[in-house]
């Protein structure tokens, strides 16, 4: 397990799914956790469950003062930010473009774009003062093919994935590791709400198809390693067995 013993970690969209999974796995690891999420009551009763080294705030990534807000009150709380993960993200409304919804349409944008972005400029001059930080940022295999009814999905992570190596090209010289993580299909609410939509093979995929979320969590921490140095400024594969293997997921 890599080493986290007085690292402190801000996971965003972290009451629920990979988020979750990711703030108790740093936990373990020893790292103080933040959990951001617009609903405070699963975060809270998370963050209690973790005990004194988590802290709860809640936030909404796509209003740029409510993240550098809880950027601020965890640099209060633990003395600094070591990594950010910007997991938050969402699918609905799923939709054909002709009949999409303009602002349903904006507002997966706002949180999957935006919402990065938002996290991603808060936590720099933060990381660039210390000497150095990581960055990682939940991808998808939506970034490089088109999918039926996913075109802000799509859009959204494909912008992501560019990010990540704007972050790269700007900051890799003042000790920031940037790195995306496309997880594949997991075993969360959105799949629940993709298989509910009926619209295009994701959706009619088996329960069983789909990873638990503790597996990207568990990759998320080994990507913190020296491990994961030649992706800085990429993206890691989760369906890659190398990958599951050297993370330990797999035999």
């Amino acid at each position: 397990m890599t080493e986290m013993n007085d690292k402190t970690v801000l996971v965003t969209g972290a009451s629920r799914g990979i988020g979750e999974s990711a703030a108790r796995i740093f936990a373990e690891a020893g790292a103080n956790v933040v959990l951001v999420a617009r609903s405070g009551a699963d975060i809270e009763r998370i963050a209690a469950e973790i005990g004194d080294k988590a802290l709860a705030l809640t936030c909404d990534v796509a209003d740029y003062a409510s993240v550098q807000a809880a950027v601020d009150a965890a640099v209060a709380r633990f003395g600094g930010l070591d990594v950010l993960i910007n997991n938050a993200g969402v699918v609905e409304p799923i939709a054909h473009l002709a009949t999409s919804d303009p602002e349903g349409w904006g507002q997966v944008i706002d949180i999957n774009l935006k919402g990065v972005y938002h996290g991603v400029r808060a936590a720099l001059p933060v990381m660039q003062k210390a000497g150095g930080g990581t960055i990682l940022t939940i991808s998808s295999g939506a970034a490089h093919g088109p999918v039926e009814a996913w075109s802000h999905y799509c859009a959204s992570k494909a912008a992501v994935n560019m990010l990540t190596r704007c972050i790269d090209k700007e900051n890799r010289d003042k000790g920031i590791r940037a790195i995306g993580l496309s997880p594949g299909t997991v075993a969360t609410e959105m799949q629940r709400e993709i298989k509910a939509s009926g619209i295009n093979p994701v959706s009619r995929l088996d329960w069983s198809d789909h990873i638990p979320p503790d597996w990207p969590a568990r990759c998320l921490l080994w990507m913190c390693g020296p491990e994961a140095d030649m992706w800085v400024g990429d993206e890691i594969s989760l369906r890659d067995e190398g990958i599951r293997r050297q993370v330990g997921l797999i035999a």
